[in-house]
C-alpha cells in the first residue's frame, strides 16, 4: 500500500478502525478493476471489544478495507471522494487469522464512479459492497 501524502497543517489525520495493511495486488491500467488482500491479525485493535471471547471482524471494518483498496495508489481512478455506501450485504463472518481477498470493479456514472466489490475469505463470500464516488460538487 502506498503511503498517503501528509495532511495539510491543521487538518486532522484520517481515522480508521482498521490497523491492518490493505495490499492492492493488481490494478488494470485504466484503474477500473483491482484485487487486494488484507491479513486480519488476531491483534487487530477492534477485536478487543467486538466480541469478547468470540472475536468477529465488524462489517464496518470490511467496508473500510474495500474503501482503502478502491482509493489506494496512483493508478486508482478519480474521483476518490466517497459519496455513498449504496449497498453492503454481509454473507459470512471474518475472524482473526483470516485473509480477506477483495475484487473491485468500477463503472462510470453521470456524476462519477461506482465501485462494486466482493470480499471473500477461505470459507467463501464474506460481503458484497457497492460504493459511489463523485467529483467535487457532484450530486449527492
Amino acid at each position: 500500500m502506498s503511503a498517503a501524502p501528509p495532511a495539510p497543517v491543521g487538518t486532522p489525520a484520517p481515522v480508521s478502525p482498521v490497523a491492518a495493511e490493505v495490499r492492492v495486488q493488481a490494478r488494470t491500467e485504466d484503474g477500473l478493476a483491482a484485487t487486494a488482500r488484507v491479513e486480519i491479525r488476531a491483534d487487530e485493535p477492534v477485536f478487543a471489544g467486538h466480541y469478547p471471547d468470540f472475536p468477529i471482524f465488524p462489517g464496518v471494518c470490511v467496508l473500510e478495507c474495500v474503501q482503502r483498496a478502491a482509493t489506494d495508489g496512483d493508478a486508482a481512478p478519480d474521483p476518490t471522494e466517497l459519496a455513498a455506501v449504496e449497498s453492503a450485504r454481509f454473507a459470512g463472518a471474518v475472524y482473526p487469522g483470516d485473509t480477506l481477498s477483495l475484487t473491485l470493479k468500477w463503472r462510470r456514472t453521470d456524476t462519477g464512479l461506482r465501485c462494486d466489490a466482493v470480499a471473500t475469505t477461505e470459507r467463501g463470500k464474506a460481503a458484497s459492497v457497492r460504493l459511489r464516488y463523485e467529483s467535487a460538487g457532484g450530486r449527492r
